[in-house]
């Protein structure tokens, strides 16, 4: 057994323990309070296993899932940018990438560059595991939006253009999923309200 190899994995777990703090903008279902980033990163690895068979393209489920667990890994540095923030975007992939750089560092050398790839390949968003990573990443919230009654939308004066940006890459990795999501999720919000026409 290599001791200090164990010791960088364990320092890392430990580490990651901390996502279970970082809290996102979404609701819960429910509408009950805010999800975290480690419950978001687990939902959508979950959904990736049930849904990928909607992919666009065929794709590696486990890479998929282990890079959606691993995505927002840097917000434990760099925090949650809520997708509306125009002025925490700018600044958004600094601060990430400083993040990336100290937290993958953790992990001994050979998992800490799969780890640092992986997340790169994410933020790249060319492979056809990262299209549908990203897809994950856009119906997750809209769907727990939809499921709350649009609470975080109406609370935060969202517009439809603001969503369809968010959302420009999304079909790319499931047109199933972004008709699903666009027909059953914001068409109903719109037309109750909880999301400004414009």
């Amino acid at each position: 057994m290599d001791k200090e190899r164990l010791e960088r994995q364990i320092r890392f777990i430990e580490e990651i323990d901390k996502e279970k703090k970082i809290g996102r903008q979404t609701y819960l279902a429910d509408g009950s309070r805010k999800e975290n980033d480690a419950e978001h990163a687990w939902h959508m690895a979950i959904m990736t296993f049930l849904l990928s068979e909607y992919a666009n393209e065929d794709i590696d489920v486990l890479k998929t899932m282990t890079m959606l667990l691993i995505h927002d890994i840097v917000e434990i540095d760099a925090g949650d940018t809520y997708a509306y923030d125009e002025n925490g975007v700018r600044t958004q992939r600094e601060r990430e990438l400083k993040a990336a750089d100290r937290i993958f560092a953790i992990l001994p050398e050979d998992q800490g560059k799969y780890f640092r790839e992986l997340w790169e390949e994410f933020e790249e968003g060319n492979t056809p595991e990262a299209k549908f990573a990203h897809t994950m990443d856009n119906f997750q919230p809209t769907m727990l939006n939809n499921a709350s009654g649009g609470k975080s939308w109406a609370e935060r004066g969202v517009r439809i253009s603001q969503i369809l940006k968010r959302n420009s890459v999304t079909h790319e990795g499931s047109e199933v999923l972004w008709d699903y999501s666009y027909n059953n999720f914001l068409k109903p919000n719109i037309e109750a309200g909880n999301i400004k026409n414009d």
